[in-house]
């Protein structure tokens, strides 16, 4: 429900057309940003409350293992945002609301995944995905989440600050960096 409803809060402010996440990206409309800022910062808020108050379950906590790899595959992601104006969430929302280049950009992905699937064994063998920092740790310790921390910062007052922050910035961000006035990219 929250996914379908984030969705169709993504459609209505136009993210399943990949020019507007171009305008995002040469900083002429920032209102995804915006979304996507609020939206983080609103569930760090109630999360981490939530496991403050016993409402969330901290066992339900899980913390992926950092490794170099994941930085390379978020640079791909990012080179690929760019290129097709969709991220795999706005690929989805597109592909509802019946844009067929979001297929075409789901089948890319999907035979990605299939792609990387078939190497795994080669690219675990090159070490980028032995695990940096401690492996699978936390910014802040979290109290019976059974994670290592890398500071001594109570990991769940952590997690409602950076979330207020995110919100805050989703709010004060301007809706373009870039004036009217300004030359930028043809569509």
């Amino acid at each position: 429900l929250i996914g379908a409803a984030f969705g169709a809060v993504l459609d209505r402010i136009g993210a399943s057309n990949p020019n507007f996440i171009g305008r995002m990206l040469n900083l002429t409309n920032l209102k995804l940003m915006k979304t996507i800022l609020l939206a983080i910062g609103t569930g760090s808020v109630l999360m981490f409350a939530g496991q403050m108050t016993g409402l969330v379950d901290v066992g339900h906590m899980s913390v992926k293992t950092a490794y170099i790899g994941v930085f390379a595959g978020g640079l791909l992601l990012g080179f690929g945002w760019a290129l097709s104006g969709y991220c795999p969430g706005t690929g989805v929302v597109a592909a509802g609301a019946g844009r067929r280049d979001a297929l075409v950009f789901i089948a890319g992905g999907l035979l990605g995944a299939a792609a990387y699937m078939a190497t795994y064994p080669a690219i675990k063998a090159t070490g980028l995905l032995a695990p940096v920092l401690g492996g699978k740790v936390t910014l802040g310790a979290v109290p019976g989440s059974g994670y290592d921390a890398l500071t001594g910062l109570p990991g769940d007052l952590l997690g409602i600050a950076l979330g207020l922050v995110f919100i805050v910035v989703a709010f004060v961000l301007p809706d373009r960096f870039v004036g009217k006035g300004a030359q930028v990219p043809a569509e």
